[in-house]
């Protein structure tokens, strides 16, 4: 299997970015790592999703946040 990549179909999660051959978001797994989850915890979690397709969402996010302006949020920490 080739290297996992993230689609968007307007069909498939309402167009939310997933995993390709997979109805799992980046979103979900952004907020599992947020929550203290492992790549091994969601990976075996989701039996559709590897390794591959984590390190993707991740690659994802970042290259979205890179093309985007972010604008400080009242009251975050940092």
């Amino acid at each position: 299997m080739g290297a996992a990549r993230i689609v968007s179909d307007p069909r498939v999660m309402m167009g939310k970015p997933v995993v390709e051959g997979t109805r799992i978001t980046v979103e979900l797994i952004l907020e599992k790592l947020a929550a203290g989850e492992t790549v091994e915890q969601i990976v075996a979690a989701h039996p559709s999703l590897t390794e591959d397709g984590v390190r993707a969402a991740l690659e994802y996010a970042a290259r979205v946040l890179r093309m985007d302006a972010v604008y400080p949020v009242a009251g975050a920490a940092g």
